[in-house]
């Protein structure tokens, strides 16, 4: 939550829901009666219809004709869609810092890489705790990438998608323990290794050092892979056989 004071009840209803909302403790898909939500966050109707009117429109809930509201389901193709919006938005920013950054800048990517590089996930073993330092950390080291870029616009959209897609990264690192455990184990070897591969720290160092090399185009190409790696997470947790193609990026236009 953010550190504002004080608080409405509107906006403290709005932030807790929107935090349990990003960290998926309000799963994808997941009916929002607002009788369960008064006695889970002692909060009134009117504050909460507020809320959730405005997660409705950050498309984090969604309306459903004469039921009410439920968390915005997580789907491929509402991934690849902000993958494809990611690719748009983050690579300018990325080659604008990597261009502008200064000895400040590096030592801020360098930092987050370090804290990231310490924290230690077991992808099919990983409790909640571990999940959001994960998260926590994961977050500030592309933020950091990103950092001496100056258009506010674009920053601001890119908060967005970020958003977006750390639910669909909770979600998917939580799928294939969660299909295991109701017996569904067919394809669960694979689909832990793309999830394994996919927070491998080497693919974040080999980033790192190419945006502190100046190596504009090999950043280019790093993070065009990296994007790509949570749908590959995504296909080997839903299809059994794991052989559907991932979605192919572009890292031109």
């Amino acid at each position: 939550m953010q550190d504002k004071e004080p608080l409405t009840k509107t906006e403290a209803a709005y932030w807790l829901l929107r935090r349990d909302i990003l960290n998926t403790k309000l799963r994808p898909g997941a009916s929002l009666k607002l009788s369960a939500l008064r006695d889970a966050y002692g909060v009134g109707w009117t504050p909460l219809r507020e809320a959730l009117s405005r997660l409705e429109a950050e498309k984090l809930v969604t309306a459903i004709s004469n039921r009410g509201f439920a968390v915005a389901p997580v789907s491929r193709t509402e991934l690849e869609d902000l993958m494809r919006a990611r690719m748009v938005v983050e690579l300018p920013l990325l080659l604008e810092s990597i261009e502008k950054g200064g000895q400040a800048w590096e030592s801020t990517v360098v930092t987050a890489h370090y804290r990231l590089s310490r924290c230690k996930i077991v992808p099919d073993a990983a409790s909640e705790e571990m999940a959001d330092e994960w998260d926590e950390k994961h977050t500030a080291f592309h933020a950091a990438l990103l950092s001496a870029a100056t258009s506010n616009w674009l920053l601001r959209f890119q908060g967005t998608i970020s958003d977006q897609l750390r639910r669909h990264h909770r979600f998917l690192g939580l799928a294939p323990t969660q299909r295991a455990a109701a017996g569904l184990t067919i394809g669960y070897e694979t689909a832990v290794a793309a999830l394994r591969d996919a927070m491998a720290i080497e693919h974040h160092t080999e980033l790192m050092e190419a945006a502190l090399d100046r190596d504009i185009e090999r950043a280019r190409a790093l993070m065009t892979e990296h994007i790509g790696y949570t749908l590959q997470v995504y296909v080997r947790s839903e299809d059994e056989d794991g052989e559907r193609e991932p979605l192919k990026l572009r890292s031109g236009a």
